[in-house]
C-alpha cells in the first residue's frame, strides 16, 4: 500500500482491541507493515471482545499487511520474543507503539503489592524494555518513531475542592504509572535527539469507549462531552509515527489538539475522508 508510512515496519502492543487495534489498522492503511501484539490471539476474555486474528483480518481486507504475534508484555521473555519474531517476519522495527496497559480501579487502601507490580510492569517497565529492544536497529539506521500511549489521568488533580472522579474514581495507581511513562518519554527523547528518533507520548483529549473502559465501568463517569471517536487517537498516532524527529519529539500530546495544531483532519481507520 502507498501512504505516508509506506516502507515502515510498525510494532503495536495491545492490538487485539480498542485503541491498539485502531492504531494498527490506521498505520497499515498508511502503508506500514504491522506486527500486531497481544495475548488474545484466537480467543478473548468474556468481557473483552477482540482478537489479534480479527485485527489482522481487517487489515488484510483493507489491502494492508500485518502479522499476529501472541505475547504478554508483563513477561520479560515474551517481550524479547515478540520483537525477535516481528523482526524475523517483517524486518527491523521503524515504529514502536507502546499501547498495552493495565491498572485496577479501586481505593488506595485496597491496592495490593500485586496491583502495584503488575501496573508498573505493564505500563512502565514493558515500554522501557521494548524501547531498549528496538533501539539498536533504529540507531543503526538513524531513524525511528516511538509512540507511548498515555492518559489524561497523569495530569495532577486540580483542587481543593476535588471533583468526584479524582476523589472516588479509583485511578490513582494507573494515573501514577502513566505519569511515570510521560517522564520516561520526554527523558528518552532528550537522549535520542541526535539519533533521528522521535519519542512522544499521546493521550486522548477525551475518553475513548474501548472494551477495557466499559469492562472497568469507567464509562459511568463519562458524559457524552467527554468521549471522543477512536479514529481521533488513531490519526494522531499516525501523525507521530510519521513526524519529523528533528522538530517533533519529547512531547506529551493530546489527540484532537495535536490534529488541530497540525491542521490534520480525522480520517477513518482505512484512511478515508469522513
Amino acid at each position: 500500500m502507498s501512504g505516508e508510512c509506506a516502507g515502515k515496519i510498525a510494532l503495536v502492543t495491545g492490538a487485539s482491541r480498542g485503541i491498539g487495534a485502531a492504531i494498527a489498522e490506521r498505520l497499515a492503511a498508511a502503508g506500514a507493515a504491522v506486527a500486531a501484539v497481544a495475548r488474545s490471539l484466537d480467543a478473548h476474555p468474556p468481557t473483552l471482545p477482540g482478537t489479534l486474528r480479527e485485527t489482522v483480518a481487517r487489515i488484510a481486507d483493507a489491502g494492508g499487511r500485518a502479522v499476529a504475534i501472541q505475547g504478554d508484555v508483563l513477561d520479560a521473555a515474551s517481550r524479547a520474543r515478540v520483537v525477535a519474531e516481528a523482526r524475523a517476519a517483517l524486518g527491523p522495527i521503524d515504529v514502536l507503539v507502546n499501547n498495552a496497559a493495565t491498572g485496577p480501579y479501586r481505593a488506595f487502601a485496597a491496592f495490593t503489592a500485586r496491583d502495584f507490580s503488575r501496573t508498573f510492569e505493564c505500563n512502565v517497565r514493558a515500554p522501557f524494555e521494548l524501547c531498549q529492544l528496538v533501539l539498536p536497529d533504529m540507531r543503526a539506521r538513524r531513524r525511528g518513531w516511538i509512540v507511548n500511549v498515555s492518559s489524561a489521568t497523569a495530569e495532577h488533580p486540580a483542587g481543593p475542592p476535588f471533583i468526584d472522579w479524582e476523589r472516588t474514581g479509583g485511578h490513582l495507581l494507573y494515573a501514577s504509572s502513566k505519569a511515570a511513562l510521560n517522564r520516561f518519554t520526554t527523558g528518552l527523547a532528550a537522549e535520542l535527539a541526535e539519533d533521528g528518533i522521535a519519542v512522544n507520548a499521546l493521550a486522548p483529549v477525551a475518553a475513548v469507549l474501548t472494551p477495557g473502559v466499559r469492562a472497568k465501568g469507567i464509562d459511568r463517569w463519562l458524559p457524552a462531552s467527554m468521549v471522543e471517536p477512536i479514529e481521533v487517537m488513531a490519526e494522531a498516532a499516525l501523525a507521530l509515527a510519521c513526524c519529523d524527529p528533528a522538530t517533533t519529539t519529547g512531547r506529551v500530546a493530546y489527540s484532537a489538539r495535536l490534529l488541530e495544531e497540525l491542521g490534520r483532519p480525522m480520517r477513518t481507520l482505512r484512511g478515508e475522508e469522513r
